[in-house]
């Protein structure tokens, strides 16, 4: 039985509908308001507000009772989201406990997820660089993808649209692998990071290490200060949430900018079941929703649907919104609905010891990391594998030298602490992954959740493609330490089972020809014009870089169009 307030259909009716309040949600939300749309956001997960929810933002290490770290039954119980980066006792608060929301892998496959308004934007690795040309045409050219139906120069402006009002830091390099932005002044290099850059220079002319291109004010602009926003304070507790707003999520910029205009209605607690579609109409015409409290189901209505709910659970609501018209799920004629799911590879990395520079230090704790753009597979294959990687690198000092002192106690290891070790040295991947129709998703038949909504079943793995890539990195990146000075190099492959990365994309992914692809060249649907899908479902393949820049950049121009569409009727 769906229940429909008493004061009729009206009250539950809004110009646009965004499911979804993460990174890709917010941005809808934004720039939906910010064309006067009445616009509701549903978020399955709890309110959170912009430092009123931050509860250990300020908490030094001794105010938590296990010192940031997790209790042996909560590991024992949570063996799956207790190995997301940044997870410890401190930023719990932002993610799910598995019992919570169960799936079926049928091969290993880690879902990190954090069901709050505000999503994994209060958690995500803040990286934002752009994708070139070479990313949106190499599977094309390639042969292991479909082509992209837009490129480089038709994101390029909206690419800038997100990261003036954002805040992104970096320098502009000149390098066509990885385009210059609109940016903020960069963190600088430390000095053990400035010497590997120089060495790479010398010995890597076709390779650059640059300076990190992040998500944080680091000379606000008066865009920033009236979201309210000020400078990073270089503090790198940035998981637990910001009270300066110095790095960006949706809860301490789009969200509150959307509020601001007096068109945003957000509803947490409120999992989303379907798209309901209307077969005489042709076309969507509203979301149902399950209470996560009381379980009670309502219909709300829209012109206008966003479907922002992260990869995964975007393509688990597309595939359970079933109909006369659409019996496999919504917009999925050609079956392909869940396939061609991909990910981020970040199994490999490289680390080693630099010896001198022991005078020197650095100041604050610096949150980005320096990159080197991706050098390989771009005007040629050059090697024997497709696709490419973003390499992150970055050197510190740690904090004790074993060498000073063997005591564990005492004046003498008081004495070691005042003076840190000596410098280390690392490097690791972000690789670039084939979207392949074995690696799927799709509902189970018979388990659900406590909602009622099928289970999400996952077939997601690696392939031989990934192992060259894998190999290649290590060995490169080992003989750019070495040339650097480095000493005690060693090669690690962790692998971690996919989803780790957090970067999972794909499922619905985007495409000239409706036989092969869900969405067109604006993100619709094709055979459901009004459904847009802007977060990591929509991306036909991977590319190297981080994508939430591209995700906001996709939403924003998305919004565009819907706006232009509704306006014409």
């Amino acid at each position: 039985m769906i229940n429909i307030n008493s004061t009729g259909k009206a009250k539950n009716t809004f110009d646009a509908i965004v499911i979804g309040s993460g990174i890709s949600g917010g941005w809808a939300a934004k720039e939906l308001c910010d064309h006067g749309l009445q616009t509701l956001v549903l978020e399955r997960g709890r309110n959170v507000e912009h430092n009123k929810d931050y509860p250990t933002a300020t908490k030094a290490p001794w105010e938590f009772t296990h010192r940031g770290q997790m209790t042996k039954q909560f590991l024992q119980e949570n063996p799956l989201i207790s190995k997301a980066a940044g997870f410890g006792e401190d930023t719990a608060h932002f993610f799910i406990k598995d019992k919570d929301h169960p799936y079926i892998q049928e091969k290993p496959f880690d879902w990190i997820r954090g069901y709050q308004v505000g999503g994994k934007s209060l958690t995500w690795g803040r990286a934002c660089q752009r994708w070139s040309q070479y990313e949106f045409t190499a599977p094309q050219r390639y042969g292991y993808g479909i082509g992209w139906p837009i490129g480089y120069d038709d994101v390029a402006p909206w690419y800038t649209h997100v990261e003036e009002f954002i805040g992104v830091c970096g320098t502009r390099d000149g390098i066509a692998a990885m385009p210059d932005g609109s940016f903020l002044p960069p963190f600088d290099f430390n000095c053990a990071e400035a010497q590997v850059q120089q060495s790479i220079q010398q010995h890597y002319p076709d390779r650059h290490l640059v300076h990190a291109r992040w998500a944080h004010i680091t000379q606000p602009k008066p865009i920033h200060l009236e979201q309210g926003r000020v400078k990073c304070q270089a503090r790198n507790l940035c998981m637990r949430g910001c009270p300066f707003g110095g790095y960006f999520s949706s809860v301490s910029s789009t969200l509150p900018w959307a509020k601001r205009t007096g068109n945003l209605t957000i509803r947490p607690f409120s999992v989303v079941h379907s798209i309901i579609y209307d077969e005489q109409k042709q076309k969507a015409i509203g979301v149902r929703v399950i209470d996560a409290n009381t379980h009670a189901a309502t219909d709300y209505f829209a012109q206008i649907i966003f479907v922002n709910a992260s990869a995964l659970n975007s393509t688990l609501i597309l595939l359970n919104s079933t109909s006369g018209r659409f019996p496999n799920g919504l917009g999925n004629d050609n079956g392909l609905l869940g396939h061609y799911v991909a990910f981020h590879n970040y199994r490999a990395s490289v680390n080693g010891t630099l010896d001198g520079l022991e005078d020197r230090y650095f100041y604050g704790r610096n949150p980005t990391e320096p990159i080197i753009a991706n050098y390989r597979n771009l005007e040629k294959q050059d090697t024997d594998y497709v696709g490419g990687f973003t390499t992150f690198m970055g050197a510190y000092r740690q904090r004790l030298d074993d060498s000073r002192t063997t005591e564990t106690i005492g004046a003498a290891y008081k004495e070691a602490l005042t003076e840190p070790g000596g410098w280390h040295v690392y490097m690791y991947m972000q690789g670039e992954t084939i979207p392949k129709a074995s690696n799927h998703v799709r509902l189970s038949k018979d388990q659900k959740d406590q909602w009622g909504i099928p289970l999400l079943v996952m077939n997601v793995g690696y392939d031989d493609n990934d192992e060259k890539m894998i190999k290649d990195f290590l060995t490169q990146s080992a003989a750019m330490l070495e040339k650097a000075g480095c000493k005690n190099i060693q090669q690690y492959d962790n692998h971690q089972a996919p989803g780790l990365d957090i970067h999972e994309m794909g499922g619905c992914r985007m495409g000239s020809d409706p036989k092969t692809s869900l969405l067109n060249e604006w993100n619709q649907l094709h055979h459901c014009k009004n459904v847009f899908v802007t977060d990591g479902a929509c991306m036909a393949s991977t590319g190297n870089q981080s994508p939430s820049l591209l995700y906001m950049a996709l939403t924003a121009r998305a919004v565009d169009h819907a706006v232009k569409e509704l306006k014409r009727g």
